[in-house]
């Protein structure tokens, strides 16, 4: 697709219920390019606790953490550009994601390979959405664990995360989305 180290992550991070699979495959589709869901890297177990309404823990997500590196990584050796949804509600699993990018420095967000946009949305819209997916059956993730994925969440400023409100249609955030990508590209 593109030349060699050429490639890149853009990685649609939010609490559950924000959107980011439904925005990641519009974005996907209008870059012409994969789309990677990080649920699909959970294990068996992982998901059977959240189904529990057990949140997980770092112990739990590390494992899931590193196979979406290394399924990033090789990608990013092969040039290619790849929409990953993923909550990464911590710097430190941002960072662990960011480290996909061999030419990565701790730090040197700018110039990141993998860039990091938040969908936001205050708790009682992502509540609403999560009854109607629950209602649905569309989704292993249950209500009950939405105030700790909100707790876990940190968005520091200095890591240049883009933002976008949940209440935008689709559409719209998408063409944001992809503005966005385009002026941090060309400056």
């Amino acid at each position: 697709m593109s030349a060699k180290n050429d490639g890149k992550v853009i990685a649609i991070m939010g609490v559950s219920g924000a959107g980011k699979s439904t925005i990641g495959k519009m974005l996907g589709k209008a870059l012409s390019c994969d789309f990677l869901d990080a649920d699909d890297f959970h294990s068996l177990s992982n998901r059977d606790k959240m189904r529990q309404g057990i949140a997980l823990s770092d112990e739990d997500r590390m494992p899931w953490l590193e196979k979406i590196q290394e399924s990033l990584r090789k990608r990013l050796l092969d040039g290619e550009t790849v929409v990953l949804a993923c909550s990464s509600l911590r710097k430190q699993y941002r960072e662990i994601l960011r480290g996909s990018d061999p030419d990565y420095k701790p730090g040197s967000y700018t110039s990141c390979k993998v860039t990091f946009v938040l969908l936001e949305g205050n708790a009682e819209v992502i509540a609403a959405r999560l009854q109607k997916r629950a209602s649905e059956e569309e989704h292993f993730m249950p209500l009950t664990l939405l105030q700790s994925q909100f707790d876990l969440l940190q968005a520091d400023e200095c890591e240049k995360i883009f933002k976008i409100s949940v209440v935008l249609s689709p559409e719209v955030i998408v063409n944001t989305i992809l503005e966005m990508v385009a002026n941090s590209l060309n400056p």
